[in-house]
């Protein structure tokens, strides 16, 4: 699996950890501090939507990531 993959395969069971994954501390720190405040605070509705993003934006950003390390963009 590729690098962009497993972050978001991360961040999609433990939003955060894909971001740490890529070397984001603090955008990990934040996904795990907000996504059990929004399970918590919707009774569950939005926990999904946390994962989700987090997940995306993980990729995204492992992607950027990868693009710079071999300089296609």
């Amino acid at each position: 699996m590729s690098r962009p993959g497993l972050a978001a395969l991360l961040s999609f069971f433990i939003p955060g950890v894909g971001q740490i994954y890529n070397g984001d501390i603090l955008r990990g720190v934040f996904w795990l501090i907000i996504t059990p405040g929004f399970w918590l605070g919707t009774g569950g509705i939005l926990g999904w939507v946390c994962h989700v993003i987090a997940a995306a934006t993980a990729y995204n950003r492992a992607e950027d990531k990868e693009r710079m390390r071999y300089g296609m963009g």
